[in-house]
């Protein structure tokens, strides 16, 4: 296995439930709903795993496109999943913390088939990271400074 990239991000906690994450020389926040303490100033960190997979289809098939000489005029996701939000808050509950599902629907505006459009759907997805760490587990280590 060859590692050719590695990713690395800071967060700190701020104000209340606001949180300042820094990649690079890129500022995020991430903050909470107004109903659980927060101040509703940017997105959860559940919003976020969406954004990443949305941007990374999108990301790997524009990247796809242009190595096939597809003329991609447009392409965008929707990405929507649901999970039970009484594990996160500490309450009793038989589910596990994360989504129960993800639900990812892409339109693209190219000159293809339906069908060639579903196969290069199907390509994009293989080779999105993201796509590949939410259908196989990586292993994750949490350590105390």
């Amino acid at each position: 296995m060859a590692i050719t990239k590695t990713v690395k991000i800071n967060a700190k906690l701020l104000e209340g439930y606001k949180i300042e994450m820094h990649a690079g020389p890129f500022t995020a926040y991430i903050d909470q709903p107004e109903r659980i303490g927060g101040e509703n100033s940017a997105p959860t960190p559940l919003d976020y795993q969406f954004f990443a997979l949305g941007g990374c289809l999108i990301t790997i098939a524009k990247i796809a496109a242009t190595q096939k000489g597809i003329e991609l005029r447009g392409i965008s996701c929707e990405v929507e999943g649901g999970c039970n939000t009484r594990v996160l808050m500490g309450k009793e509950s038989d589910d596990r913390a994360g989504f129960q599902e993800m639900k990812v629907v892409m339109d693209i505006d190219a000159d293809m088939t339906r069908e060639e459009k579903e196969a290069f759907i199907k390509e994009v997805d293989a080779r999105c990271p993201i796509s590949d760490n939410i259908y196989n587990p990586t292993p994750v280590e949490i350590t105390l400074k």
